[in-house]
């Protein structure tokens, strides 16, 4: 049995591009009005930004120092107000008698709005916002801090999220279990690392 669940936020617990059209709609406005400060198409930046760490998105489609610097203006103020609620599954993680954590990535107040507005804070025994602009934190080393701090071994603990260049990579990198939430059906093809669409799922794996 593991002792602790670290989970990711974004699309893991809740649909992000479920908001993203009204949460992001000042963004895509900027994008929009400097075409020609990126490259590739704007409905793609749109998607991944539903997706990934914004400094990801901007390296991807090599945005142009200005147009990222205004965008991390943007984003930094950024709260989220719309109505949000977790994926209907999300009370089956509630229901796991173990530790668990909620390790997110993204811009602080932006990240604890979506937290406050889910109803989730008391759900978890620590909450970690990974600020990967203004800071040189990663998923890896606060996985790092969790094993150390709590004194687990990494094969009492599993790591649970969407995206595959994140937490993924990150846990598997310490030697910790990861399963891939898919509820999105966003990896219809892959196979390297076990794959669930719904909580309940998650017993098979603790």
């Amino acid at each position: 049995m593991k002792k602790a669940l670290i989970l990711d936020l974004d699309n893991t617990l809740f649909s992000t591009p479920s908001i993203g059209d009204e949460l992001f709609a000042d963004l895509y406005n900027l994008f929009e009005i400097n075409g020609n400060e990126f490259e590739g198409d704007l409905e793609d930046i749109k998607n991944d930004i539903n997706r990934k760490p914004f400094t990801v998105v901007a390296k991807q489609y090599n945005m142009s120092q200005l147009l990222y610097e205004e965008s991390l203006q943007l984003l930094s103020n950024l709260v989220c107000n719309e109505t949000i609620e977790p994926f209907p599954d999300y009370n089956e993680v509630n229901k796991i008698g173990c530790d668990k954590f909620l390790v997110t990535s993204g811009f602080p107040k932006l990240q604890s709005s979506k937290v406050k507005l889910l109803g989730i804070e008391n759900d978890f025994k620590e909450i970690y916002i990974v600020d990967t602009v203004m800071t040189n934190d990663t998923k890896k080393k606060v996985f790092e801090s969790i094993l150390h701090d709590f004194n687990y071994d990494a094969s009492e603990v599993l790591v649970i999220g969407d995206d595959l260049e994140s937490e993924i990579t990150a846990a598997e990198e310490l030697g910790i279990d990861a399963i891939v939430y898919d509820k999105l059906n966003t990896y219809k093809n892959y196979i390297a690392t076990p794959k669930i669409s719904d909580f309940s799922q998650l017993q098979n794996y603790l």
